[in-house]
């Protein structure tokens, strides 16, 4: 296996420390990308709306408090040694998106690496056919689709232009396999089924369009991670008797080993199946859990929750 190179997709040879932005990162499986990045040698950019601990609430939830924050995520990258820039921004809010992306530029002069981890978690993803509000779908579709498009846009040209770089998506399979059962049974609803499934479908067109002038564009699946926000909203056990669970610790590793792996570079435009990668390659030691992996030509049906606001 090659070795490690922070550097992968860069085309740049001197020794700064490569810059990861990552969205979502107050809880979940950003805060675990971000602070596994720093560890790997990334100066860091999180994003995400909770500022400090205890003003994290559920939008589903009757005002559930949330633990997790930028002020926390921020504070476990300084203890790598990683630079770190925290960032408010709110998906519904194209200004914010675009204005994070200006500050991570301002500060660090580079984006080396955008992993589009954060979701809109509010209503309209989560209900019922007859019950979804048209407002709360377009908010479904402006927060998981338009807004991580324009953060792929504003930051493909300055990738381009330094030699290189590296874009991850996180995506979900519940863009492209049926639930198990209905929302609120262990299942998802249609908002955000067709938002995950359109997003889907960005990965393949950056690489056909820009594959050949050096960007690394991947497509994670991280399968169903149980995160802070899903035990605090008591949703863990209805999706654990269908699914494998994993935690953002193991989803970490696998963006690690994507953004820092040549050997990676085969799975380029594709699908990469997390929990899958993680057990095959042996990037998380004791991990996986007892309970056996999808096959390999099976379609992984394992939805997530980010835990990204």
């Amino acid at each position: 296996m090659p070795m490690p190179n922070p550097l992968v997709g860069h085309a740049n040879t001197d020794l700064r420390r490569p810059v990861a932005m990552i969205t979502g990162a107050s809880r979940g499986i950003g805060r675990a990308a971000a602070i596994d990045l720093a560890d790997a040698g990334f100066d860091i950019v999180i994003t995400a709306r909770t500022q400090r601990e205890g003003e994290g609430r559920s939008d589903v939830d009757d005002g559930l408090v949330l633990p997790g924050s930028l002020e926390s995520t921020a504070a476990a990258i300084v203890a790598t040694g990683a630079e770190v820039l925290a960032v408010p921004m709110d998906l519904l809010d194209r200004s914010s998106v675009l204005a994070a992306v200006s500050a991570a530029y301002d500060r660090f002069g580079t984006i080396d690496l955008l992993l589009n981890n954060a979701v809109y978690q509010g209503f309209g993803g989560m209900e019922l056919i007859a019950e979804i509000p048209e407002d709360g779908l377009a908010n479904v579709i402006e927060g998981n689709v338009f807004a991580q498009l324009a953060l792929v846009r504003a930051v493909l040209a300055p990738m381009v232009a330094a030699g290189g770089g590296t874009i991850i998506n996180m995506i979900s399979s519940v863009g492209y396999v049926d639930p198990p059962a209905p929302s609120g049974s262990g299942g998802w609803g249609l908002g955000y089924a067709m938002s995950k499934a359109a997003f889907g479908r960005i990965t393949p067109l950056i690489h056909v369009e820009y594959g050949s002038q050096r960007i690394r564009s991947f497509s994670l699946d991280p399968g169903f991670t149980i995160t802070e926000k899903m035990i605090a909203a008591g949703r863990a056990a209805q999706y654990s008797k269908h699914f494998t669970p994993a935690t953002p610790e193991v989803i970490g590793k696998a963006i690690r080993w994507l953004a820092t792996d040549s050997a990676a570079d085969e799975y380029c435009g594709k699908v990469v199946i997390a929990q899958r990668e993680v057990a095959r390659r042996g990037l998380l030691p004791g991990w996986p859990p007892p309970r056996p992996l999808p096959a390999e030509t099976s379609t992984a049906p394992t939805p997530t929750e980010t835990g990204a606001a």
